[in-house]
C-alpha cells in the first residue's frame, strides 16, 4: 500500500500544498506574460524590469512553463503537489546560485539575472519548499497524520524487559600514572 492511498481526499495538508503550488504558479505565469509583452529579445541581457525583476524572452517562457507546471500540480493536488512544490523550490534555490555565478558576465547570463532575480529565486524557492514540506517534515506531527503513521510503522520497537545495569570497564588496563601523583 502506498502512502497516497492512505491520504484522505479532504486532508488539510492537501489544501496547503495546492495553495502553495497555485499561487506560485499564477505569479510565475503573470510574470512570464508581462515579460513577453515587454518585447525584449529572447536572450537579451538588457531587458526591462517587470515587477522589479529583470527578464528576457527565455526567462519569460521558462517562467510560464514552470508556472503552468505548478498550476497543474495544484489541480492534481495530494502528494504530487507537495513533491512538486519541494522539487521546484529546490530548483529555484539552485537557479539563485546560477544567478550568482553569472552576475556581471553578460556572455554567460542568458536569463538576464540581476541581484533582484537572485534574491527572488532564493526567497521563492525557500517559500515553495516550505509549502511542500508543510505537515510532512516535523518532529511534532499529530498521530492522525499519515506521515507520522508511516514513520511509526518503520521504527523498530525499543527492547522491553527488566532494566539492566552496565558495568563500565576500565578502558586502560594496567596502572595509569596521572600527572601530579
Amino acid at each position: 500500500m502506498k502512502l497516497q492511498d492512505e491520504l484522505p481526499v479532504d486532508n488539510r495538508l492537501a489544501v496547503v500544498w495546492r495553495i502553495g503550488a497555485g499561487l506560485g504558479g499564477i505569479f510565475l505565469i503573470v510574470f512570464g506574460c508581462l515579460g513577453l509583452a515587454d518585447h525584449s529579445g529572447f536572450l537579451s541581457t538588457h531587458g526591462d524590469r517587470v515587477a522589479g525583476l529583470s527578464t528576457n524572452g527565455a526567462l519569460s517562457i521558462l517562467s510560464i512553463v514552470v508556472g503552468a507546471g505548478l498550476v497543474v500540480g495544484a489541480v492534481i493536488g495530494g502528494n504530487f503537489a507537495s513533491n512538486l512544490n519541494m522539487a521546484v523550490g529546490v530548483l529555484f534555490v539552485v537557479s539563485g546560485f546560477y544567478g550568482l555565478t553569472v552576475l556581471g558576465r553578460p556572455d554567460a547570463n542568458i536569463l538576464n539575472f540581476r541581484m533582484s532575480n537572485v534574491l527572488f529565486a532564493f526567497i521563492f524557492g525557500v517559500v515553495l519548499t516550505t509549502f511542500g514540506m508543510y505537515g510532512r517534515v516535523s518532529g511534532h506531527l499529530p498521530h492522525d497524520n499519515p506521515f507520522w503513521r508511516e514513520r511509526a510503522e518503520r521504527e523498530e520497537p525499543l527492547p522491553s524487559g527488566p532494566k539492566t545495569f552496565v558495568k563500565v570497564l576500565n578502558p586502560n588496563p594496567g596502572r595509569t600514572h596521572p600527572v601530579g601523583h
